[in-house]
């Protein structure tokens, strides 16, 4: 049997460049990122397991570098390179940079090995993401987290369903901010592994349903809240499914989605009936809260 094959990715950058382009890495399934300093450029190599698609990873960095140029951030030359690596015990390297993180008023995310100390009324997320997706690191999941908890913070309990889960953060937060049930899918059996594990870890396993399985398997699910933290042509294509499966009335929280994406996809959202209420910017990406009414 073959071994299973492990890539590394570099990029060289402009220094401040180098946070968002982190985020992003790690967003695409890195699961190490190591940053280099030899002068005035930086040089990030991200390490990656097997099945993630080197091709299609260095596409989308690419893409994301040439968004970051059009909003006039310093990119620097932006030059990727792609290579194989040995299996080596690099897959433990992103946790020298995966630290506890404050997000709004009353909510931390941190790993297992790093708890910080929670004053009264806060709620602390224990995320080890493992191969899957999200430590709260990302502009966009950071955005998520945060019109969660302030939607929560005004919602009696409601029922919440997470598309494309990842490691969990997500729906293990919305239970632990008092949403009474949370379904979280994901099409990764890696991601739905690490979504189980982070759920137990948190004391929220009754509430947290994981599953493998896309919007378009469900059945008979109506919710009043949907996290959907994916991508802009991912959630273009869903907006029908997200219609079905929202409550009346409903809201939609929308990551992943480039500051100059948003408009396509509030139009894609607003034919099936969605309305933005709300929008979050960081570092070139946007996350949206849009309101399905009765």
């Amino acid at each position: 049997m073959s071994a299973p094959t492990f890539w590394a990715l570099r990029v060289s950058l402009a220094p401040g460049t180098v946070e968002g382009v982190t985020n992003f890495l790690w967003e695409a399934g890195a699961s190490g990122v190591i940053e280099e300093a030899p002068g005035p450029l930086a040089t990030l190599e991200a390490h990656f397991p097997p099945g993630t698609d080197p091709a299609l990873t260095e596409t989308r960095l690419l893409a994301y570098l040439d968004a970051l140029r059009a909003l006039g951030l310093p990119v620097g030359p932006g030059a990727v390179h792609a290579r194989l690596v040995p299996d080596e015990a690099w897959a433990e390297a992103w946790r020298a940079h995966f630290v506890p993180r404050r997000v709004g008023e009353r909510l931390w995310v941190c790993p297992p090995w790093d708890r910080p100390p929670a004053g009264p009324g806060e709620v602390v997320v224990e995320i080890d993401p493992g191969r899957a997706f999200g430590t709260g690191a990302h502009a966009t999941t950071l955005g998520c987290l945060e019109l969660a908890a302030s939607l929560l913070a005004t919602t009696a309990g409601p029922a919440v369903l997470d598309v494309g889960t990842g490691s969990g953060i997500l729906a293990v937060a919305c239970a632990k901010l008092g949403a009474a049930s949370v379904l979280a899918i994901d099409l990764d059996p890696d991601a739905v592994r690490a979504a189980e594990a982070n759920a137990l870890r948190n004391g929220v396993a009754r509430q947290v349903t994981v599953a493998l399985a896309t919007p378009e398997e469900l059945d008979g699910v109506r919710v009043p809240l949907i996290l959907a933290n994916l991508l802009a042509p991912a959630i273009e294509r869903l907006a029908p499914q997200f219609a079905r499966l929202a409550g009346r009335p409903g809201w939609l929280i929308a990551g992943g989605v480039l500051t100059t994406e948003v408009g396509p996809v509030e139009t894609a959202l607003g034919r099936v009936g969605f309305r933005p209420c709300r929008r979050l910017d960081r570092e070139g990406w946007a996350t949206l809260l849009l309101a399905r009414d009765g």
